[in-house]
């Protein structure tokens, strides 16, 4: 996932989870009383606030390493942090519709679920992109044709 956060100075800040250490993905794991991973990632595709703060703190920490989640604050946080999903999650969302939907021999599966992507995608061209790679690439243009 890439958290951006909007600086003071309206700048954007870019943070990929994908750069996070194991160490630093632990320790979100435990500021969030224990929510696995997958969990952390649900809760940041939601917008949870605690979520994106968790993971903004943990790139804070490398540079601060007595920063203190409980305290770590991020006022406006509503306007300032935003999660979407990486090219690379998007590929794996889509190769996992994807099997599902050959073995049914059907593409609804893969139209109910772009328009998800689209919306969470950090650039939304990705997911025509991977459409395209797996050889879906009618789909987008279907979707576009029809005003999506």
């Amino acid at each position: 996932m890439i958290i951006t956060y909007l600086q003071d100075d309206g700048s954007a800040e870019r943070l990929d989870t994908d750069d996070l250490s194991a160490l630093e993905a632990a320790a979100i794991e435990e500021a969030l009383k224990d929510v696995p991973w997958r969990g952390i990632e649900m809760r940041l595709q939601a917008q949870d606030p605690t979520a994106l703060r968790a993971v903004l703190w943990a790139f804070r920490k490398r540079e601060q390493p007595d920063l203190d989640f409980a305290t770590f604050d991020v006022p406006g946080w509503r306007r300032k942090l935003r999660a979407r999903l990486s090219r690379a999650e998007i590929d794996e969302a889509l190769t996992n519709v994807m099997r599902e939907a050959l073995a049914k021999s059907e593409d609804s599966t893969i139209d109910s679920l772009t328009p998800h992507l689209r919306k969470l995608a950090h650039d939304p061209d990705d997911v025509n992109q991977a459409l395209d790679d797996l050889g879906k690439g009618h789909l987008a243009r279907r979707l576009k044709d029809s005003g999506d």
